[in-house]
């Protein structure tokens, strides 16, 4: 008997340290989806995975970079089916805080992170009081002209509406092969066309208050401005279909005289070896109005999957490994916008000198509403707006039907 019970106790002690082995040997798993930026994004993330995880051994990283076409379908599919990532790269965030399903950004952030972040990019995502994401980087979006089209034909750089409807005259009359002006109002940047025209006639998505105003006088009259535009023929020939990335790649061959857009015009440009001489200039106002300036910010963000401590403060190990200052930099520069964090600022500016001009431009520039919950569906109303325009419904009606569906 006492040699069976020294035989069990044997075999207790042997399956316990095999058990202790096994948890050992066990990693924390943390999930993500970024968006894809541009062409090196998807090798830019796997590199990142592979060092991460190099320099933490106890953690299973697994980041998808999904395109911007797809990436809202991805994630909404991965929520219904309650598959929701831990970390999300996009640039909405109110309705997916609206539904419960995001975690304080002061629950997976550390001090020293956070305390990077420019103070206006921050403010952009707080809700009642509690920031909810975070800034993963910035763009502003200028006018971009091009200066030899616009000599040829006798024009000056356009800063009104009535200014540069006269310029798109004489480009059009000099080389109708030209497109004078380039507008995009596809789903994937139709709400930055709104936000182009409105802003710079004194409207918006919003009013001083913060209230929705989609059927204001001067957004009727902004999106009347442009659709009228593209009927004359100063613009591409199809911009419910045209992407920026399309209408870059015609500037940067001299086949659009302006447009408008973020930084990465100028390195296309660059890599297109056309010799395309450009500058960038502020957008064209209204008569009287401002001239505003657009930013646009994407975020990070993490949701709530009842993670264990271990899982968040393996979650706080990736975001503080992401933007870590030289690495952080390395991929604002490569993604060719600007940069979220004051200290990778810095160094970005040390990479790339012309950026300190865009970073003081973007921290005046007007943000789209994203803190508010309807964000998500004002964007797609938007969108809808302009192209139901295009093919000639009336403005005002339009408009109407998107604040009474908004604000009700």
């Amino acid at each position: 008997m006492k040699k069976i019970i020294a035989m069990l106790l044997v075999l207790v002690m042997v399956l316990s340290l095999v058990a202790c082995g096994n948890k050992a040997d066990e990693k924390t798993t943390v999930t993500m989806i970024a968006a894809q930026y541009g062409d090196k994004t998807a090798e830019w993330w796997a590199g990142f995975e592979k060092k991460f995880e190099e320099a933490n051994a106890d953690i299973d990283l697994v980041v998808d970079v999904v395109s911007w076409n797809d990436i809202y379908t991805v994630v909404n599919t991965r929520i219904a089916n309650n598959e929701q990532p831990d970390l999300l790269n996009i640039d909405g965030f109110a309705d997916y805080h609206a539904d419960g399903l995001l975690k304080p950004v002061s629950e997976w952030v550390s001090d020293e992170t956070y305390a990077k972040f420019y103070d206006s990019f921050i403010a952009e995502s707080i809700v009642d009081g509690t920031v909810w994401a975070i800034p993963d980087l910035a763009s502003a979006r200028a006018l971009y002209v091009n200066t030899d089209i616009l000599a040829a034909a006798g024009v000056e750089v356009p800063t009104t509406w009535a200014e540069l409807e006269k310029a798109c005259e004489a480009i059009k009359a000099y080389d109708p092969e030209i497109y004078p002006w380039g507008v995009d109002m596809t789903t994937d940047e139709g709400q930055a066309a709104f936000a182009y025209y409105t802003w710079n006639n004194g409207g918006g998505f919003v009013d001083k208050d913060g209230n929705w105003a989609l059927n204001s006088a001067e957004n009727v009259e902004a999106i009347e401005f442009i659709i009228d535009m593209v009927n004359k023929g100063y613009t591409n020939n199809d911009p419910a279909n045209q992407t920026r990335y399309t209408l870059q790649d015609l500037f940067a061959a001299g086949k659009i005289a302006m447009m408008i857009a973020p930084t990465q015009i100028e390195s296309i440009c660059a890599e297109a070896g056309n010799g395309v001489n450009f500058k960038a200039v502020l957008i064209p106002a209204n008569e009287g109005k401002a001239n505003a300036t657009m930013g646009v910010m994407d975020r990070i963000m993490c949701f709530e999957n009842e993670q264990t401590d271990a899982e968040m403060a393996a979650i706080t190990k990736v975001v503080d490994a992401f933007y870590d200052d030289q690495p952080y930099a390395e991929w604002v520069v490569m993604e060719n916008f600007i940069p979220a964090t004051s200290t990778g600022g810095e160094i970005c500016i040390q990479l790339q000198p012309d950026l300190e001009s865009w970073i003081n431009l973007v921290a005046g520039a007007q943000f789209y509403p994203a803190a508010k919950a309807e964000w998500m569906d004002v964007k797609q109303g938007t969108i809808n707006v302009l192209q139901q325009a295009l093919l000639g419904e009336d403005v005002q009606t339009l408009l109407n039907d998107l604040q009474a569906q908004i604000a009700g």
